[in-house]
């Protein structure tokens, strides 16, 4: 998500001009911290977020802070500035390998089913089909060890772990 704040100069130029209260279906939401929208440009959805909303016509300015996640904000900003200037975006900022994010949505599915109270059986059946599931021997199935991982995972995400998603892994062990 990237913070925006408008500028009160008088825009000179109608070139970085986006009219955010006319986005279609809408992509702009007031919330108790500010404003959320989603601009889609160059091909790609932009998440803005704005304390206030600016007069029509007013400039933006991104607001990036010092902190771990800085390089990732201003490749977002940059990335929003080029599909402004109608340039080439590159590649998306932090792709996931398709193994990584089937695993994270079995996590968010495994998750879902011991919110609700299932059992690990349970939900196990349910992640992978009820005929994977042995009649005996349940307590050392590598399923059931799969599916208490799948859960702490989600746990994990749930409980603000969902942030490392948007960091690149480190090399550091």
């Amino acid at each position: 998500m990237l913070p925006l704040r408008g500028i009160t100069t008088p825009a000179v130029s109608r070139r970085y001009h986006v009219d955010l209260t006319g986005l279609p279906g809408g992509d702009l939401r007031r919330a108790p911290d500010g404003w959320h929208a989603i601009v889609s440009l160059g091909g790609a959805n932009h998440r803005l977020w704005l304390r206030e909303l600016p007069a029509g016509g007013a400039l933006f300015a991104v607001n990036l802070r010092l902190d771990s996640s800085f390089d990732i904000r201003a490749q977002a900003a940059h990335r929003f500035w080029s599909a402004l200037e109608e340039r080439p975006l590159g590649p998306p900022l932090l792709p996931l390998p398709v193994k990584r994010r089937q695993r994270l949505i079995l996590a968010m599915r495994a998750l879902d089913g011991w919110l609700e109270g299932n059992s690990y059986r349970e939900i196990a059946a349910g992640l992978f089909g009820r005929h994977r599931i042995p009649d005996l021997g349940w307590k050392t199935h590598d399923l059931r060890n799969r599916t208490v991982r799948l859960v702490k995972t989600g746990l994990s995400m749930m409980r603000g772990g969902y942030r490392a998603l948007l960091r690149r892994p480190s090399r550091k062990k």
